[in-house]
């Protein structure tokens, strides 16, 4: 796939720069507790393209994965984590996140986190899909935002930290294999400008928003995985694409979570005729990995001739729910569904990422002073399909160990202002596209042909009709945020379409009808791309 190095023509001479030990992209868990770990006397920037309350994380509701129970261990947590990746699971870098969780889990706790408590100093622990033990820990179902608001306060208080909102991150600047800082678009002055340093991390999150259906934020359009694979960065397995089974199927929303921790109090499935469907699907009927369950919601959707299913939890009692899912529990009833009465109609929509930028277990990419973390990495904890609650862990976990690495090479690197990159001129031309209607065919294209289920034929399809786009596209000047989210999305569409195609087998979050067996033999390995 050939591309431009940067998506837009600058001259450093002419722009403003400002220098620091570090600039952190992206503002979700994963970058702002980075942020705070590093040494408090260093000079840290966090670019975030919205406000800073903006993230992915904040949307979370279950909870995270801790093994804090005298019948728990890491070392049940790690064969969990394992059997929900289908084989594909780094096991070093799971290791890393089992073992590390209580200690964060502690240092998150000394923000002030109100975690829901089972007794006085003793947390709440819950079950979801694919747990063999209760290790759960949430703030009712808002645990991302009561992380996130109290993490964000912490780093509005730090001096050395300045949060740049509105503010996109357009490309990784580099020195040959170095990173040398961030291009950026400042939204409010439509100016450039580069934030110059020799240690970049990339917290920017998925790329949710290349589906019609997801949960994801509209800000989830996959540009720090894009800007990494600009500079050079090795990205890997793209094509696991995570569904989560149960989102809210309303006319007036169809992108609402209805969390696991919803199946994990014994919810039941139900289609159209009130059946009970997942026990003839998996042992571990609604408690099966997401992708047993999501693709049994499609094919019982398939079956009836239905565009959704049921969530039954009208065996609890409404105060019970009020207050184990207060937000759930609002937002159904101002839609006129009372759970307590009523059945939840839901299906299945896009929710997380397993791939991103490769890294190793301590945030490190193959590009020098640049790291990952978060949903935007691929470290090999997820393997083919996440086990629930492992994702704000991760964020937690590995922005703790890229803030230690990026001490020790601060501490051993001689002072002074990172260089000056070389500009960059390109002969874009300006072009014009309903570029609205583009990004809706780019989402639609990649919720047939690479969603839940896929086939050779369909992803053939959808790589044409996406080079298609890119070709009329790829050479034209970007000037606005829809220009640059809408390169970002036609250069991953592409990537996550050639890598399904290219995986001939089915596994994890990744099922193809023509290839549905598993094949240890031949794919027991993980897809990497780099320009």
């Amino acid at each position: 796939m050939d591309i431009f190095r940067y998506l837009v023509d600058f001259d450093p001479r002419e722009m403003e720069k400002e220098y620091y030990d570090a600039v952190i992209i992206g503002s979700g868990i994963a970058g702002v507790y980075t942020a705070l770990e590093i040494p408090g006397e260093r000079n840290i920037a966090i670019l975030t393209k919205e406000s800073i309350d903006m993230s992915n994380s904040v949307l979370a509701q279950g909870g995270i994965a801790v093994s804090l129970d005298k019948e728990d261990s890491p070392e049940l947590h790690f064969k969990d984590t394992l059997y929900a990746g289908a084989g594909l699971c780094d096991e070093e870098s799971v290791w890393v996140l089992v073992n590390e969780a209580a200690f964060n889990i502690d240092r998150l706790c000394g923000f002030g986190i109100n975690f829901d408590q089972k007794s006085p100093g003793e947390l709440a622990l819950s079950r979801e899909a694919a747990h063999s033990k209760n290790r759960i820990i949430h703030a009712g179902d808002t645990t991302g935002k009561e992380i996130c608001d109290k993490l964000i306060s912490g780093a509005r208080a730090k001096k050395n930290i300045h949060i740049k909102e509105r503010t996109f991150a357009l490309d990784l600047l580099t020195e040959g294999n170095s990173a040398r800082g961030v291009l950026a678009f400042d939204e409010s002055s439509s100016a450039y400008k580069l934030y110059l340093s020799g240690i970049v991390v990339c917290a920017t999150g998925g790329y949710g928003q290349l589906y019609a259906g997801t949960t994801n934020p509209e800000v989830a359009t996959g540009d720090g995985i894009s800007l990494a694979y600009r500079a050079g960065a090795e990205l890997m397995d793209l094509e696991f694409v995570q569904f989560h089974p149960t989102v809210l199927y309303h006319p007036e929303n169809k992108n609402f979570l209805i969390s696991e921790a919803v199946r994990g109090e014994g919810a039941l499935l139900r289609n159209i005729r009130n059946e009970r469907f997942m026990p003839r699907y998996h042992e571990l009927a609604e408690l099966a990995p997401r992708d047993v369950v999501a693709r049994a919601i499609t094919r019982e959707m398939e079956k009836t001739g239905a565009d959704h299913v049921y969530l039954d939890i009208t065996f609890k009692d409404r105060e019970y729910l009020e207050n184990r899912f207060p937000n759930i529990f609002k937002t159904c009833l101002d839609y006129g569904i009372d759970i307590s009465r009523d059945y939840i109609p839901i299906a299945p929509a896009e929710h997380y990422c397993m791939g991103g930028i490769k890294t190793d277990t301590y945030g490190r990419t193959n590009i020098n002073g640049f790291f990952a973390c978060g949903e935007a990495a691929c470290n090999g904890i997820h393997g083919a399909n996440r086990l629930a609650s492992n994702s704000l862990l991760e964020g937690l976990v590995f922005g703790h160990i890229i803030s230690r690495e990026i001490g020790r090479l601060l501490a051993a690197r001689p002072g002074g202002e990172a260089s000056l990159p070389a500009g960059y001129s390109s002969g874009r031309r300006d072009r014009w596209m309903d570029e609205s209607e583009v990004r809706a065919d780019i989402q639609r294209t990649m919720t047939e042909k690479v969603g839940i289920v896929r086939d050779g034929k369909g992803l053939a399809h959808a790589r044409e009709k996406l080079e298609r786009y890119r070709t009329q596209l790829g050479h034209r000047r970007n000037e606005t945020v829809r220009h640059f989210e809408l390169q970002n999305m036609l250069l991953l569409a592409g990537l996550v379409t050639e890598s399904a195609l290219e995986r001939e087998e089915s596994r994890g979050a990744h099922y193809r009808r023509d290839f549905e067996k598993t094949d240890d033999v031949r794919w027991k390995r993980h897809i990497v791309k780099r320009r």
